[in-house]
């Protein structure tokens, strides 16, 4: 229907203390609206109002539910699949709902078809292998927004890349290959976590649903895909300690490199404490936003530039010590890591109060 001026109707209050508004004759005859029909109202973020009849809206939503977002793509199995992959990962996070993979060429097709499966395991949160024949794989989907909200994935992303780190630390005394495997595992975890995240922010900005996903302004969006990064990089920055530190073990196993002393007890232990401390205000940097508490965000900054003087203090101590020159490498790598999680938490903090600071001045209007 063409857009159509239907003129101003008076708002008027009844003796109860509601506000009524009439609604035009022309456009209730032509919705086909009878006594006791039900519209929606839908809050815009200019503060207008959206009226959509419900037999419409829920009409439009069954259409919309029932057809499925499918994409078909071809893979030559003689050439690298890193293209094709990150092909896969960029129509799961614009919400593709199936994903039907071709193979073909005289490459090794069981091999491709292994590896295709394997990624979409570990990369995509809900992700089903649905159908599979000779020379085709078909992955779809199932996890919706409705099943596992924005704020409950990001909360979930935290404790796991946070837990990858704590676990790079404690493989720091003697790691053992549980450990190194959990860091690999919580790695994974975070980066469909985060996939995902992204992925549900795509779809709500693409339908303008930012109060569905639990947000006030379509300004969040950007504030959560911020996040998004900050956690994973958490992840990361674990793997790459996990790495160094396996290559350092593997060379003093194979005797290949001596290492007289064991890690020093002052120093691990001084870790060990900044750690604490990176952990405490990253976690109450997201309790903050969580909560949409400006005052609470506010006294985090301020206590993350008090944590310099530790850090710098650890950095000389670590200078006075005769340690092995790989793992004092291994140990900064650590520490750099740590001052990077209070610099995040010192980023959510601001964010918070860019988030917060409407809500808590009232608005004026300059005379």
């Amino acid at each position: 229907m063409a857009e159509k001026d239907l003129g101003y109707r008076r708002v008027q209050c009844t003796g109860r203390g509601s506000f009524i508004i009439s609604l035009p004759k022309e456009w209730v005859q032509d919705i086909g609206l009878k006594r006791g029909s039900e519209i929606a109202f839908n809050l815009e973020p200019d503060s207008s109002l959206n009226l959509i009849p419900r037999k419409i809206r829920e009409k439009t939503g069954v259409e919309e539910g029932s057809k499925l977002k499918e994409y078909y793509i071809t893979v030559d199995t003689e050439e690298n699949l890193q293209s094709t992959l990150r092909l896969l990962q960029a129509l799961y996070v614009i919400s593709a709902d199936v994903i039907r993979v071709h193979f073909r060429g005289k490459g090794d097709i069981s091999k491709s078809k292994t590896e295709i499966k394997n990624f979409a395991k570990e990369s995509f949160l809900g992700a089903e292998i649905i159908d599979e024949t000779n020379d085709e794989v078909t992955l779809q989907i199932l996890v919706k927004h409705s099943e596992f909200p924005i704020e409950k994935a990001v909360r979930r992303m935290v404790i796991v890349a946070l837990a990858a780190h704590r676990d790079v630390i404690l493989a720091l005394k003697g790691g053992n290959k549980e450990l190194f495997q959990n860091v690999i595992n919580a790695e994974h975890d975070a980066n469909r976590l985060g996939q995902y995240i992204v992925r549900q922010l795509k779809f709500g900005i693409e339908h303008n649903m930012y109060r569905e996903l639990g947000f006030k302004t379509p300004k969040e969006f950007l504030l959560y895909r911020i996040i998004v990064n900050d956690i994973k990089d958490i992840g990361e920055n674990a793997i790459n300690i996990m790495n160094n530190l396996a290559n350092f073990q593997k060379l003093v196993a194979d005797q290949l490199l001596f290492l007289k002393d064991p890690i020093d007890e002052e120093v691990y232990s001084q870790i060990i404490n900044f750690n604490a401390l990176a952990y405490q205000l990253f976690e109450d940097a997201t309790k903050a936003m969580f909560k949409r508490d400006y005052n609470d965000a506010e006294a985090l900054i301020p206590k993350r530039q008090s944590y310099v003087k530790l850090e710098n203090e650890l950095i000389r101590l670590m200078s006075s010590k005769k340690m092995d020159p790989n793992m004092s490498a291994i140990l900064r790598l650590v520490l750099d890591s740590s001052r990077r999680i209070l610099d995040y938490g010192q980023d959510i903090a601001e964010l918070t109060l860019n988030r917060t600071v409407e809500e808590l001045c009232a608005s004026f209007a300059v005379k």
